[in-house]
């Protein structure tokens, strides 16, 4: 893996992790989300969006 390619999924898994952490509670219920799911929700999307 390039170091670009790492550092575009790095940017997406950060993105990713911030949008949900900015959510309430009953919006990440809403969506089927734990608070603690988010690391390795974002780690899942940044893995498959390349």
């Amino acid at each position: 893996m390039n170091i670009l390619r790492s550092y575009s999924n790095w940017r997406r898994y950060r993105r990713t992790v911030n949008a949900l952490r900015h959510l309430s509670t009953y919006e990440l219920n809403d969506l089927g989300i734990n608070r603690g799911d988010i690391d390795s929700i974002a780690r899942q999307c940044s893995r498959r969006s390349r």
